[in-house]
Parts: structure tokens; sequence; C-alpha cells
């Protein structure tokens, strides 16, 4: 018998791509299968001009909870390093098109790292999150112990790194580690709302804006400034730019085509 796609691509509009993780049986858990899908389809949708808005999500029971363990129990610390499952979440950060994690029920250990390495989270409410590797003897290793540190601060994210403990989306919310908390259920369409509110915008300007914010973070903050006052000046040289401000003095809704 077939084994299901573990990745659904789905097409909401035209120029919105949601890659859908398919394995309910195991709550969605990252396969190495899985991961290697999901890095080539971002990689896939990140390059098309056409997709200007990338969403990952699972289904209402799990985002994704966790790695596949059983592919884990058994491996040696050389498998482990061969694996290098971080290669499989970098095309996720480093997508130039923005990318949302629409998060329902479970996102632990792997599945959290993974909703991490997206621009912002949307999870409903009656999602839990965490990572709780250390339970298992080891630690978050797909870059939950460096993105979660940057979100929430050095305390929040030892607690919770050192306690593998759960929390809510409230928790969550309150602590800055996801962007938006929709009612149970309406994570999806919220994350699709904002996709659609995204993809009206002049890409460039989107594209430009995630890069210098990005790469900004690690860098003193003249050269940040510097960074983001290039980035500004180049968008003078767009057909958008002249569309966005023609159109704002004509009182109407402007049209962009990412020229």
């Amino acid at each position: 018998m077939t084994e299901p796609d573990p990745l659904l691509v789905e097409h909401p509009t035209d120029d919105i791509v949601v890659l859908r993780l398919n394995r309910p049986q195991v709550r969605n858990a990252l396969s190495l299968t899985l991961r290697q899908r999901l890095a080539e389809e971002v990689l896939r949708y990140g390059s098309d001009a056409k997709t200007r808005c990338i969403v990952i999500t699972g289904d209402d029971k799990a985002f994704a909870a966790g790695a596949d363990i059983g592919e884990m129990a058994k491996a040696g610390p050389i498998e482990v390093m061969a694996r290098n499952v971080q290669q499989y979440y970098r095309p996720v950060v480093e997508c130039p098109k923005p990318v949302i994690a629409a998060v329902e029920g479970f996102a632990l250990g792997g599945g959290f790292e993974l909703a991490l390495c997206a621009d912002f989270i949307v999870a409903g409410e009656g999602a839990k999150l965490g990572l709780p590797e250390v339970k298992l003897g080891i630690l978050a290793g797909g870059g939950g112990t460096q993105r979660l540190v940057r979100l929430v601060g050095k305390q929040r994210a030892l607690m919770l790194l050192m306690t593998g403990r759960f929390f809510s989306a409230a928790e969550a919310l309150a602590m800055g580690a996801i962007a938006e908390m929709a009612p149970t259920g309406q994570a999806l369409a919220r994350a699709l709302d904002i996709a659609r509110e995204i993809a009206a915008m002049p890409p460039i300007s989107v594209q430009q804006i995630k890069e210098i914010v990005n790469a900004g973070l690690n860098a003193p903050l003249e050269t940040a400034l510097m960074l983001e006052r290039k980035a500004f000046q180049l968008q003078f040289a767009t057909q958008d730019q002249k569309e966005g401000m023609a159109a704002f003095i004509e009182k109407r809704k402007p049209t962009y085509e990412g020229k």
C-alpha cells in the first residue's frame, strides 16, 4: 500500500501557498522524508515569481508533535551528525518570501522549532507549545535553544528549555513567542487573512523588509541602519514605488507587480 504524501500543497489563491504537514497518525511527527519534502517545497515556492506568501500548517490536533522518535531512538552520534536536521530548516529561515506558521494543537520539540523558523506564528487558543527534549535525555537541536532566546529572553528561554514544560498560546503571546492568538480552530484562517494582506503589498518592499530586519538583528545598530537606508533608497528604482505613490495621490487602490 502506497504511503500518503507527508506534505500536502494547497493554493487558496494564486499568490498564496499552504504547505500542510500530513502525518496525522503520528501527530505530524517530523520524519526525515517530511523534512526533505518541506525543504524542497519551500525552496520551490520561495523562488516562484507568482508566490507572495507561504503558510505552513498541520491539522486541528497538531502542527507537529516533534521529531519522529522512532527514527531517532537507535541512532548514534555519527548518524545524527550526518542527518544534520538544521539543513532542512534553513530554507524556511532563508526563504525570500514571507513564511507564516499556523499552529493548532501540539507544536512540540522539532515541531515548535519549525514554527520558530517562520517569520511569525499565529496559534489557536488551544495550542500547546514547548521544547521538551530534555525529558528524553537530549536538548533542542533544531535551533530551539537559539531562536527561542531571541524572542523571549535568556531567563524565560532557560526555564522552558531546562524544564521542558509545555505552555499555552496565551503564555506564548504574553512572552513574545508568537505574533497572534486566534480562536481555537481559526489559526489557519487568520494566517490566511494576514497572508492576503501581505500579498497585496509590493513584493520587493516586503522581501526587503524581511531581509533587513533579519540581517539587522545580528548587526550593530549603525550597520543595520545603513542597510535600512540603502534598501529604502533602492525602492525608488521600482515601478511599484511609482504606482504606490501615484495611487495615494489619485486616491485609488494600487496594483503592485513586483517590478
